[in-house]
């Protein structure tokens, strides 16, 4: 069996996920390809030796550009802040790597086409943690809506929500700083842009709006600083062929935890999900007799593959994790040359000339094209 050296760099939440899906997906499909954790890298020594022992890595170090140059890494895993992504991706391709970075490409679009032109120049596979489209539940919606089952799409609705930044106490932090990024558009809105890009397309013109809900909050010495970011987003969207849409996205929502919230609705009927209730998804259709006419709820069972590789029965239910490990897979089928359902930096430039496109129409208050 091929073995497949793996690189990490960043620990934290989204690091410790793709440490999980390295360690389980060969276990998990049988792949042909087994992944050996060969060299993590953090911001220190003594935090890298100690995550490499929890995660079972077999070196570390705490300069990121060790992972990297390390013969034995044949794919580099980047998990770090989103404004340290370009230079880490261009230094790995550089290096003859393969890629797996966190969403989002980069903190803004002109190093994100950096990133793409720097694919361009390899051979080597550079794809971006989208793990959501992997859920078997948004595998068959996207199914069904490819089959006509609820006629022509004409209007498609989608909110993220979440309450990580919804405390007026809590501290100012990175993510309220303006080198994070635009806020909720390019940390969330990247996420519900990307089920778009498999059910319908991206739009070609939005028009956007964004808020604040606090203007200061106060830093760990108790001084007021200015929050520079927006967690709270929305926007108009027109799609080609007459479709519209509404994305909505906060992350100061209280009670909401992972809310991804589809609405699609179409000639013949209407499909709707939530990821916080990932397992499941309803869908109404005209063609039912009138007197069961309603909102179906549809469980996720081994029939939804690759729910099947998991557990072998229904209403046993996969989590944020195994939607990891379907992504790892992914890789592995396009490292053997196989079909793999994947969001390479090709796709991920699209998501991210939309979410700039939005920034752009909240600051001037028009409706800005997608394409520049």
């Amino acid at each position: 069996m091929n073995t497949l050296g793996i690189g990490l760099i960043g620990t934290g939440y989204m690091g410790k996920c793709h440490a999980l899906a390295w360690n389980s997906v060969a276990a998990t499909f049988g792949t042909d390809i087994r992944p050996r954790l060969v060299h993590l890298g953090e911001v220190n020594e003594t935090l890298a030796k100690q995550r490499a022992t929890e995660f079972g890595f077999e070196k570390s170090s705490g300069d990121w550009r060790a992972v990297i140059d390390d013969p034995d890494v044949q794919i580099v895993s980047i998990t770090s802040p989103n404004q340290f992504h370009k230079n880490m991706v261009t230094a790995a391709l550089d290096a003859g790597k393969h890629v797996w970075c966190e969403k989002p490409m980069s903190t803004g679009l002109q190093d994100a086409e950096a990133m793409l032109m720097a694919a361009e120049r390899t051979d080597r596979l550079c794809v971006l943690g989208y793990n959501y489209i992997q859920s078997p539940a948004f595998r068959q919606i996207e199914t069904l809506v490819k089959n006509g089952r609820i006629g022509r799409v004409t209007n498609i609705r989608v909110e993220m929500d979440e309450d990580f930044m919804a405390a007026p106490d809590m501290l100012h932090s990175l993510k309220h700083r303006a080198e994070s990024g635009h806020g909720a558009l390019d940390d969330f809105a990247v996420h519900p842009l990307s089920l778009l890009q498999r059910l319908c397309g991206l739009p070609v013109e939005v028009m956007a709006d964004a808020a604040r809900p606090y203007e200061t909050l106060k830093d760990a010495h108790g001084v007021d600083k200015k929050v520079e970011t927006f967690d709270i987003a929305s926007a108009l969207m027109r799609f080609r062929d007459g479709l519209t849409g509404t994305l909505i996205v906060n992350r100061s929502a209280w009670g909401r935890k992972g809310r991804i919230a589809l609405q699609i609705l179409g000639t013949e009927g209407s499909i709707l999900f939530d990821q916080e209730r990932a397992n499941e998804f309803q869908l109404y259709q005209r063609s039912d007799e009138a007197e069961i006419q309603g909102f179906r709820t549809v469980l996720i069972a081994p029939i939804h593959a690759p729910y099947n590789h998991f557990v072998p029965a229904p209403g046993h239910g996969l989590g944020f994790n195994e939607l990891k490990v379907i992504e790892a897979y992914e890789i592995l089928n396009a490292l053997s040359g196989k079909p793999a359902r994947l969001v390479d930096f090709s796709d991920g430039i699209q998501i991210e000339r939309v979410v700039h496109a939005m920034a752009q129409s909240h600051a001037s208050g028009k409706w800005t094209s997608t394409f520049g």
